[in-house]
């Protein structure tokens, strides 16, 4: 994937036949907290149409501006709380479906009272894209922090015991609940045909005690 982009960049910058790429301040923004989160060392590997120095330059101008407390606010419209932008980002991270305006009823939920504009103007300035884009670009760390009460993980193991007829292979059919690590043990077969697998199956999501019951996310074996 990322050779193919590589080579999608080339292709691009030969058809600019040279000339220099003028980048607005929102896609340096975007540009400086990805670059930031890749580091320097995988940047000069993948980077084509900025330099890595160029694109940790401008995080640092980024951070240099969120903290620049030198200039003083005249009168006009009050300024944000800094709790605000803090919740608003952390929303927009956390739960990649949410928009500007769910993002500002959630805070009038909380007592912060703010506007769609002011939403969008805070994920703008620290470089997070609206919804629509970040839905599509879900890390797999930032899903399983969002849906971790509702995900079980299922396998098999093996385990080699003797009957009556010998040393036998049992294969034993487990789900583990992520968020307490809790296991259960779903049941053991000396072959996991097809119509056994589907009776576990509805065991296991029985609306009443099935194990899955409250289970939305099943990372299968």
């Amino acid at each position: 994937m990322i050779a193919y982009i590589q080579e999608e960049n080339r292709v691009l910058r030969c058809k600019l036949k040279g000339k220099r790429i003028r980048f607005t301040d929102d896609e340096r923004r975007r540009l400086a907290v990805k670059g930031k989160a890749l580091g320097n060392r995988i940047l000069r590997e993948i980077a084509s149409i900025v330099t890595p120095n160029t694109i940790l330059a401008w995080h640092r101008k980024l951070v240099a501006k969120k903290y620049d407390g030198s200039s003083k606010r005249g009168p006009g419209r009050p300024r944000v709380p800094d709790e605000i932008p803090k919740l608003a980002v952390r929303m927009a991270q956390e739960n990649p479906s949410w928009g500007y305006t769910t993002i500002r009823g959630v805070l009038f939920n909380l007592g912060h009272i703010t506007s769609r504009e002011t939403i969008r103007n805070i994920l703008k300035e620290h470089g997070i894209v609206p919804a629509p884009e970040r839905r599509e670009r879900i890390p797999w760390s930032t899903f399983l922090k969002s849906h971790w009460g509702s995900i079980a993980a299922a396998d098999f193991f093996t385990v080699e015991a003797w009957s009556c007829i010998g040393l036998t292979r049992y294969h034993v059919f487990f789900c583990m609940e992520l968020s307490s690590r809790r296991v259960h043990i779903a049941g053991i077969s000396e072959c996991p045909y097809g119509a056994w697998m589907k009776q576990i199956g509805r065991n296991l999501t029985d609306p009443f005690d099935g194990f899955l019951g409250g289970i939305r996310h099943h990372p299968g074996p």
